[in-house]
């Protein structure tokens, strides 16, 4: 059984797609981020996607960029993202999946941290730049730890890659979108229609989950229409920026408002 499947299911049970949302590990420092995680799931969050801070991070956006340089600027390593889940899960139940690209996980040992995650009480991984061709050993040990593991598919992945990111996830399966940016909306949310229309086709029952650009409960509540929830990063780094915890749980009360159906 997958806790984040789980998760998402009971929220579309509830009238509700559901709501995904990031929040990097060590931002602005390692205590910080665990108080903003717990936050933002105490607000509504169905399921916590921590970041792991990286030096190259080539598929996200500035202000999660930004957020992810201050946190190694303060000294964040990846040998400290254990005990922030464990003190993150040991405060609330939401299910906490880590977002990671794969070179630090392969410097670190890929058995190491897949220990690591289960023994702190993760949910699983999502691999941004690692495809199911690739992923012989995660795939065998997220089976031997029972964790959730959550691939990509794009608007330019085929039919047959999109039946393998489907077949190959577990959890969900993070649909890439670019909604929101200013003058290309409606094509923009074509292609996330399209991806996830795909991802459908497999039949596995595999949730889907549409990501990149979302940050209004109104672009929530669209997603929701089509797919099985929404992710939401940026808009929430930057409401932490502009006024700490208090527009933090704001912000995400926002974005749950939007997720009902």
């Amino acid at each position: 059984m997958s806790k984040t499947a789980d998760a998402i299911r009971a929220a579309r049970a509830n009238g509700e797609s559901a709501l995904i949302g990031y929040f990097p590990a060590g931002y602005p420092d390692v205590k910080a981020s665990i108080d903003a995680c717990v936050a933002i799931c105490e607000a509504g969050v169905d399921v916590l996607e921590l970041g792991v801070p990286y030096s190259d991070p080539v598929m996200d956006g500035l202000v999660i960029q930004e957020a992810t340089e201050l946190a190694l600027a303060n000294g964040f390593k990846l040998r400290e993202l254990f005990g922030v889940i464990k003190e993150i899960t040991s405060k609330v139940s939401t299910p906490v999946l880590v977002m990671s690209y794969w070179n630090p996980i392969l410097q670190f040992g890929v058995e190491k941290f897949a220990m690591g995650l289960k023994e702190s009480g993760a949910a699983g991984l999502i691999t941004p730049d690692l495809i199911p061709d690739e992923a012989k050993d995660w795939l065998r040990l997220s089976e031997e730890f029972d964790l959730d593991r959550v691939f990509l598919a794009t608007p330019s992945s085929s039919p047959e890659r999109l039946e393998q990111a489907a077949n190959s996830s577990r959890g969900f399966v993070y649909a890439v979108s670019t909604m929101g940016i200013t003058g290309a909306r409606e094509d923009l949310d074509k292609a996330a229609r399209k991806v996830v229309s795909g991802v459908n086709e497999s039949e596995t029952g595999t949730p889907v989950c549409v990501g990149i650009g979302i940050s209004t409960g109104e672009q929530v509540a669209e997603v929701n229409s089509y797919a099985d929830g929404a992710i939401v990063g940026s808009a929430l780094i930057k409401a932490y920026q502009q006024g700490g915890l208090d527009e933090l749980v704001n912000c995400v009360r926002n974005l749950k408002a939007g997720s009902s159906k």
